[in-house]
């Protein structure tokens, strides 16, 4: 199968490349690949991928707040491009969307079919990607996850672990819930996913959910710093509105097709086993 990934030296892009070993791919990130400038979309569709799997975006959520433009170019804009080098070489797509496409409301976990509500800039360009996807393409698989990390990239975990480096103590807040998601495991699924002709709206996150106090609880206790000062607050100030309780349910995928995510809190132990195997301390 030939296989164009977007955002390829991302943490998932990354994952991905693991996860569908053997496959022929094309791999398009910065800075020689930009998914907004037509001469990278004419290579994908160029390569006559049998899909596109399109990961790469402006995730610095606070960052799009301040910077919308950018946000909407590269989320929205750049997506609507990819979709249509979907369109023009006929291959379905798989497009990386969030759980900030919720407002975080409800108390009980986001169905696929729940409707969405973005509170954020960069929600609300997330979200603008999925209605391009929806409107040019009639094979297409959008793909929710939630609090991404991996052994690469910026994310939670390595934000946590280097911040115990530098500070004394640490105050994370106690009322943002969400569903941590190991890179690896969520590229496993996918890989699963785009075998089956089941097109549509998926969530797919590491079951169950925490706070991120409890994350970065778990995050030291693995690391054998359990001891270390932490506080749980209710205050952060960012530039950003985040949704409190974005919890997504993987239902149609596991209702369907049978793919599941094992718990976060037993991805994020085999996340530190990978990383003490990897030589990481």
């Amino acid at each position: 199968m030939r296989i164009a990934i977007t955002g390829a030296l991302g943490q998932l892009g990354r994952s991905l490349q693991d996860a569908l070993q053997g496959h022929e791919f094309f791999l398009v990130d910065l800075p020689e690949d930009d998914v907004t400038e037509p001469a990278t979309i004419a290579a994908i569709a160029d390569f006559e991928p049998h899909v596109v799997i399109h990961t790469a975006a402006m995730t610095d959520v606070d960052g799009c707040e301040i910077a919308p433009d950018g946000a909407y170019k590269v989320n929205a804009l750049g997506t609507r491009n990819v979709a249509l080098a979907c369109q023009r070489c006929d291959a379905p797509m798989l497009y990386i969307s969030t759980d900030y496409v919720f407002d975080g409301t409800s108390e009980e976990p986001y169905l696929e079919y729940d409707e969405p509500n973005p509170i954020s800039v960069y929600a609300r360009s997330k979200l603008a990607g999925e209605e391009f996807v929806r409107d040019l393409l009639n094979r297409f698989y959008i793909v929710r996850t939630a609090w991404l990390y991996g052994h690469t990239g910026n994310n939670f975990v390595k934000n946590i672990l280097e911040l115990v480096e530098e500070e004394d103590e640490l105050s994370v807040v106690a009322n943002e819930f969400g569903s941590p998601t190991y890179a690896p495991d969520l590229a496993e699924a996918i890989a699963r996913l785009i075998q089956q002709p089941l097109y549509g709206i998926y969530h797919l996150v590491n079951e169950g959910s925490c706070s991120r106090y409890e994350l970065a609880a778990k995050i030291l206790e693995l690391a054998g710093m359990g001891d270390f000062p932490l506080h749980p607050t209710e205050i952060y100030a960012r530039s950003a509105k985040v949704p409190r309780r974005a919890v997504l349910r993987n239902f149609c995928a596991a209702t369907q097709l049978g793919i599941t995510l094992r718990p976060w809190d037993e991805a994020l132990r085999a996340y530190f086993v990978e990383r003490e195997h990897a030589g990481h301390r």
